[in-house]
C-alpha cells in the first residue's frame, strides 16, 4: 500500500524526482572522490615535501567540496517541497473522500480516527517522503561506490568490508523486525487517545454534572498507558540500534587500524591510502546507518499508508448517478413510495413500508416515541442514507437519479444538533448562500426570533462564534441554524427536532413568523413537542419504524390512540382541546 500511496501522488512531481536523484547522485560522487584526493596529499604532497601539489591538491578539494554542498542543498530544497506538496496532496485526497461519505461511513470509520488518518498518518509517510529524497538516494550510491573505491585503495584489506557490513546489516534488520509490532499496534492506539480526549473535552458538562473526573481519568489513564507501552518498545530498540552501530563502526576501524598498519610496515600500503581506506569504510557504515534511519521510519510509515489508502478505496454508500437529471420542476414536492430502511448489520428494518407525501404550501408534522425511526426518515430526503426499499422522490424524481448538488441546492436542513462554525454570525448566516445581502441576514433572524440578541452582541452580524457555536446558548445556536436555512430560501425546509431548544412562547413566534417565509415551499417538521405541530397540515404518527397514523391534530386526537397516548404525556386534556 505505501507504494501504491507514493506511485499515485509522487506521479505528477517526476521531474522533481528526477532533479533530486541527480543531484544526489553528483553530491555522493564528490563524497566519494575527497577521500582519494586526501591520500594524493598526504602520499603526494606531504610525505614528498612537495608544498605545489599540496595547494593545486587543495583547489581541487575546495572545488569538489562546494559542487558536493551545492547539489546536497539544492537536492534537499527540491525533496523537501516535494514532499511538502505530496503530504498536501494526500491530506487533500483523504479530506475529499471523507466529503463524499455517508454518514454510514463516517460511523464506521470514527470521527477521531479519520482526524489521525488525515494528520499524523500522512505526516509520517510524508517524512519517509522526504527522508527519501535525500538518504535513501544516497545511501546505495556511497554504499557502492565506496566498497569500489575501498577496494581500488586495497584490495588485501576488502575481507574487512566482508565482515563489517554483513554484521552491520544483519543488526539492523534484527532490531527494526523487533520494532515493527509496536509500530502496528500505536497508530491505534492514538485513535483511541484521541477518541477518549474528544469526548472528554466535548462532554466535559456531563462529566462534571456526574462527578465521573476520577472515572473518565483512569480512562484516559488506560490509554495513554497502552500507546506510551507502545512508545517506550519502539524506542528501547531504537536506543539499542544506535550503539549498536557504532560500536560496530568502531570496532571496523580498529581492525582497518591494526591491520592496515602492518601492511604499512611491510611496505604494501601507503599512509594516504591508508587513510582513505578508512574514510571509505566509514563511509559505507555510515550509509548502511543512513539506510537504518529509513527502515525505522518505512515500516511506521507502511502501516500509516494502509489506513489511508483503507480511506480512499472506501466507496460511499450514496453514489452519485452516472447520468444525473441537472434540473427540477422546482415545486418542491417530496414522496415516499413504500420505503424500507436497514442500517448495515442490523437484524431488522428501521423504516418500513412508508408511503406519504409532502407537498409544497404546506407543512408535514413527524412525531413519534424515541427510536420511532423520524430523524432517519428525514435524513433519507437529502441523502444522508439511500433507502434500501422502495423509492424518495423531489418532484417526481427519484433523489438517486438526481445531481446531488441540485438535490442539496433545493433543500434547507436543520439538524437535530444545530452546528455552528467558527467565524462570525455573517460567515455562518451565508454558508447556504454567499452572496446574501445584509438585508436578508437580518430578515432571517428576524424571522427566526434571533434579531434580538445578535444585535445585543458585541459587532452585531460580524460578531464572533466560537467552533461548534458553543459561545452562544444551544436556544440561540438553534435560532441560528433556522436562520441559516431561510437564507438559503430552498424549496423543501426539513427542521429536524429544530425547535427543542426553545421555550413554548418563542417556539409560537417563530412558527407564526415562518408562515409567510415558507408559504410556497414544502416544510417538514420533525417534532417531540405537540405544540409544535398543532397547526401542522398533516401529521404522520410513527410507531416501530411505521407511519400507524396520519391526519391533523383535531382528526388525530379524536380517532388514533398512539397520538392521544403522546398528547397526554405532555398536555392536560384542557390544553389539547
Amino acid at each position: 500500500m505505501l507504494l501504491r500511496l507514493l506511485r499515485s501522488h509522487l506521479r505528477p512531481y517526476r521531474q522533481w524526482l528526477g532533479l533530486v536523484v541527480g543531484l544526489q547522485f553528483v553530491a555522493t560522487i564528490a563524497a566519494l572522490y575527497l577521500p582519494r584526493l586526501n591520500a594524493d596529499i598526504i602520499d603526494s604532497g606531504v610525505v614528498k615535501g612537495d608544498t605545489g601539489y599540496i595547494v593545486h591538491t587543495g583547489a581541487v578539494m575546495l572545488a569538489v567540496s562546494l559542487v558536493q554542498v551545492a547539489c546536497s542543498v539544492i537536492a534537499v530544497f527540491f525533496g523537501s517541497r516535494t514532499a511538502m506538496a505530496f503530504g498536501r496532496d494526500v491530506r487533500a485526497s483523504v479530506f475529499g473522500r471523507v466529503g463524499s461519505f455517508s454518514g454510514q461511513e463516517v460511523a464506521a470509520f470514527g470521527a477521531p480516527s479519520l482526524i489521525t488518518r488525515t494528520t499524523n498518518d500522512v505526516q509520517q509517510v510524508q517524512m519517509v517522503v522526504q527522508l527519501g529524497a535525500t538518504l535513501m538516494v544516497t545511501a546505495p550510491i556511497m554504499m557502492v561506490g565506496g566498497v569500489i573505491m575501498a577496494m581500488r585503495e586495497d584490495i588485501g584489506l576488502s575481507w574487512l568490508l566482508a565482515v563489517s557490513v554483513p554484521a552491520l546489516i544483519l543488526a539492523v534488520v534484527f532490531i527494526v523486525t523487533r520494532m515493527i509490532p509496536a509500530f502496528r499496534a500505536m497508530q491505534p492506539r492514538i485513535d483511541t487517545v484521541n477518541r477518549i480526549l474528544r469526548e472528554q473535552i466535548t462532554g466535559i458538562r456531563v462529566v462534571r454534572a456526574f462527578v465521573r473526573e476520577p472515572y473518565e481519568t483512569a480512562r484516559f489513564r488506560e490509554a495513554n498507558t497502552d500507546l506510551t507501552a507502545s512508545g517506550l518498545t519502539t524506542g528501547r530498540w531504537l536506543a539499542t540500534m544506535f550503539p549498536t552501530v557504532m560500536l560496530i563502526l568502531n570496532v571496523s576501524i580498529v581492525g582497518v587500524l591494526w591491520f592496515g598498519g602492518h601492511r604499512v610496515d611491510d611496505g604494501t600500503m601507503q599512509i594516504g591510502a591508508l587513510t582513505a581506506f578508512m574514510s571509505y569504510l566509514m563511509q559505507i557504515l555510515m550509509s548502511v546507518m543512513m539506510a537504518t534511519f529509513m527502515l525505522v521510519m518505512i515500516p511506521r510509515a507502511a502501516v500509516c499508508a494502509d489506513r489511508i489508502t483503507e480511506v480512499l478505496d472506501t466507496e460511499s454508500s450514496v453514489v452519485p448517478p452516472a447520468t444525473p437529471i441537472r434540473s427540477l420542476a422546482r415545486h418542491g414536492e417530496v414522496s415516499f413510495e413504500h420505503v424500507e430502511f436497514t442500517y448495515p448489520g442490523a437484524t431488522a428494518p428501521v423504516l418500513r413500508d412508508l408511503s406519504f407525501a409532502a407537498r409544497p404550501g404546506e407543512t408535514t408534522a413527524i412525531i413519534g416515541s424515541t427510536g420511532a425511526g423520524k430523524s432517519t426518515l428525514l435524513n433519507l430526503m437529502p441523502r444522508l442514507y439511500d433507502a434500501t426499499g422502495g423509492v424518495v422522490r423531489v418532484d417526481d424524481v427519484d433523489v438517486r437519479d438526481l445531481d446531488p448538488e441540485l438535490l442539496w441546492s433545493t433543500i434547507g436542513l436543520v439538524p437535530q444538533r444545530a452546528y455552528l462554525f467558527t467565524g462570525t454570525v455573517r460567515s455562518n448566516l451565508q454558508y447556504g448562500k454567499p452572496d446574501a445581502s445584509e438585508d436578508e441576514l437580518w430578515a432571517a433572524l428576524e424571522t427566526a426570533q434571533a434579531r434580538d440578541f445578535v444585535e445585543a452582541m458585541t459587532g452585531g452580524l460580524d460578531a464572533a462564534i466560537a467552533q461548534g457555536g458553543s459561545n452562544v446558548s444551544g436556544g440561540q445556536r438553534q435560532r441560528l441554524a433556522i436562520a441559516r436555512a431561510l437564507v438559503k430560501r430552498p424549496e423543501i425546509y426539513l427542521f429536524d427536532d429544530a425547535f427543542s431548544a426553545l421555550d413554548i412562547a418563542t417556539d409560537a413566534r417563530l412558527r407564526r413568523a415562518l408562515r409567510p417565509t415558507t408559504r410556497e415551499a414544502t416544510v417538514v417538521i420533525v417534532a417531540q413537542r405537540v405544540s409544535t405541530i398543532l397547526d401542522a397540515d398533516q401529521i404522520l404518527v410513527m410507531d416501530h419504524g411505521e407511519i400507524v397514523a396520519r391526519g391533523t391534530h383535531e382528526s388525530l386526537l379524536a380517532d388514533d390512540r398512539t397520538y392521544q397516548e403522546i398528547v397526554r404525556s405532555q398536555l392536560s386534556q384542557e390544553g389539547a382541546a
